[in-house]
């Protein structure tokens, strides 16, 4: 009897390690089916809302500015317009660019402004109170997307968001779960707001009449309200107080700038992704391409092999992120080639099936050119086959826990995002170098990974996720799940995720995941970690199906929910 339970478990991780036929022949779940346009985005609220202005003949840039101010109103956990964020699109004819409305730092942020008189990185200081927060750049970014690409009058893009705040959002138990166990850190980070009155429960009405004011100041008078108008002075003036270093020349002198997305092939489909400040396209190609050789789809998704290999290029990609990436209007990037496949080639010639490599031997490569786990995703495509990828935050959970006192709104704190002290890790345990570090006016190095995916010339899928460090590998795996596995939308994103990031050398693994597969891999030499990962990601993702048809796949993990029709 010893010795068939031995040979029960091998052959349990060996079925494992191949898609069965049975498998392939199972009813796949399937996420919400639009014939013409689909939103999907972390509250059901906020979907909709984008939804309707795509009914009422708006397009997928007008849908994101009503979404994107939907969401600071009906989920202030990510949503936001005190923190910032990435937008990738693509126009129905093929033609794709970015939008980078990162924060930035102050005027009078400096190099070492986060450690003590020995040097060390004096804990909290970058991540709670007013301190710990970058220039906003979210109106910006929106009003500069609308410009550009938008069809409908502002006024009414902005109005639902007033409506909502004016008339209350519904709080969900998991909303509920995460104001009552934050209320201890607002209370430090503020004088008071409307969050503390009370402990909260599931269906619960939250009004923002504050909010709902600032929104109708930005409605009637645009921007400079937001950089220069009273809105600006109340966020100064109160930053202020709590002693922070933001001024009024700091907002007046933000600007969001286009960028040139990250684009690449992976197995013949164009990926199309964001560009630095954000590390996501880069260490997307750099993982992408580096299993491109190996013809990951051989082995069984989340198998044995599968997740070795996704490790391995993992590993390699974090180490260059930690190395090479900062703001590119600060440090030279080579990106051409940090992505370049012989360069990849040679970064995975030390990857071995027989056993895991160690991160404390794998460094940045050598080249002859020189974020949260409560950011927020949406993704919309509409009716003309326009497509916009967007993921936004405050970096940490409502940010610095500041809550602008008159306004109604929470700032973030980014200035976690940059290397406080190169080689000492944030809050999600990133690890930077000098190209990361803080100057003043710099936008700190990102991990969101707004992402669209091309198959034929078409329009294939729009993805991302929230997740810090995680949102690379969840994009990912997403990608993977639908171009080598052939999954549906709403399947891939509610499959268990995992990830790696080169430092800690551990692999995270969220619990629901199979654990045959990892008595071999602790054999191989990998560290299991299923401690701290009770979720990686919550994608927010849409597919376009072979008929025509959209599928929306809104994560199980949140509140998330897709709105087609």
């Amino acid at each position: 009897m010893s010795k068939i339970i031995p040979l029960l478990l091998i052959a349990a991780i060996l079925i494992q390690c191949k898609p069965s036929t049975q498998d392939k022949e199972k009813t796949t779940e399937r996420g919400l089916i639009g014939q013409s346009a689909m939103v999907v985005s972390a509250r059901e609220e906020a979907s909709e809302v984008g939804l309707a202005i795509l009914k009422k003949g708006g397009n997928a840039f007008d849908a994101m500015v009503a979404t994107d101010l939907s969401l600071l109103v009906s989920f202030p956990f990510a949503g936001n317009i005190g923190g910032g964020g990435f937008m990738v699109y693509r126009l129905a004819n093929g033609e794709c660019g970015a939008i980078d409305y990162r924060e930035k730092a102050p005027f009078a942020a400096s190099h070492d402004m986060y450690l003590d008189e020995q040097g060390n990185v004096i804990p909290g200081k970058s991540t709670l109170g007013a301190m710990a927060i970058g220039v906003p750049g979210t109106i910006a970014g929106l009003f500069a997307v609308h410009e550009k690409l938008g069809s409908l009058p502002m006024k009414d893009l902005i109005q639902p968001a007033i409506d909502l705040a004016t008339n209350g959002v519904v709080v969900t138990e998991k909303q509920a779960n995460r104001l009552n166990h934050y209320r201890h850190l607002f209370s430090q980070a503020n004088k008071r707001t409307i969050l503390l009155d009370k402990e909260w429960t599931a269906g619960d009405t939250i009004r923002y009449p504050e909010l709902a004011e600032t929104l109708t100041r930005i409605r009637d008078h645009g921007k400079d309200e937001f950089y220069k108008g009273k809105t600006a002075q109340l966020l100064v003036d109160y930053v202020q107080q709590l002693g922070g270093i933001i001024t009024m020349d700091d907002l007046a002198a933000y600007e969001a700038k286009w960028r040139t997305p990250i684009t690449f092939t992976y197995n013949g489909n164009k990926i199309i992704s964001m560009p630095p400040p954000s590390s996501g396209g880069i260490c997307l190609a750099q993982i992408l391409k580096s299993i491109e050789p190996f013809n990951i789809s051989q082995y069984g998704q989340n198998s044995v092999q599968y997740i070795q290999l996704l490790t391995e290029a993992e590993r390699r990609a974090y180490a260059d992120r930690a190395h090479f990436l900062g703001d590119p209007d600060f440090v030279d990037i080579p990106t051409d080639s940090l992505i370049d496949p012989a360069y990849l080639n040679q970064r995975m010639a030390d990857f071995s099936w027989e056993k895991a490599s160690r991160s404390t031997d794998i460094s940045h490569g050598e080249l002859n050119a020189y974020e949260s786990n409560e950011t927020t995703h949406y993704s919309i495509v509409d009716s003309m086959g326009n497509a916009v990828s967007v993921t936004t935050t405050l970096n940490g959970a409502y940010g610095s826990k500041v809550y602008v006192a008159g306004a109604g709104f929470f700032l973030n704190n980014e200035m976690d995002d940059f290397s406080s002290k190169p080689g000492t890790p944030n809050m999600f345990g990133l690890v930077g170098a000098e190209a990361n570090a803080i100057a003043p006016e710099k936008r700190m190095l990102s991990s969101m990974t707004p992402t669209i995916v091309e198959q034929g010339g078409k329009l294939k899928m729009v993805v991302g996720t929230p997740g810090g460090s995680t949102i690379i590998t969840s994009v990912a795996q997403n990608i993977l799940n639908v171009l080598d596995y052939d999954m549906g939308m709403q399947e891939s994103v509610s499959q268990p995720r995992f990830h790696h990031q080169w430092l800690p050398d551990d692999v995270r693994f969220e619990p629901g995941f199979d654990t045959l597969v990892f008595a071999p891999l602790r054999d191989l030499g990998y560290n299991i970690d299923q401690s701290n990962s009770p979720i990686i990601g919550k994608v927010d993702a849409v597919l376009l199906l072979p008929d025509g048809s959209l599928e929306g796949g809104a994560d199980p993990r949140g509140d998330d929910k897709a709105a087609g029709f």
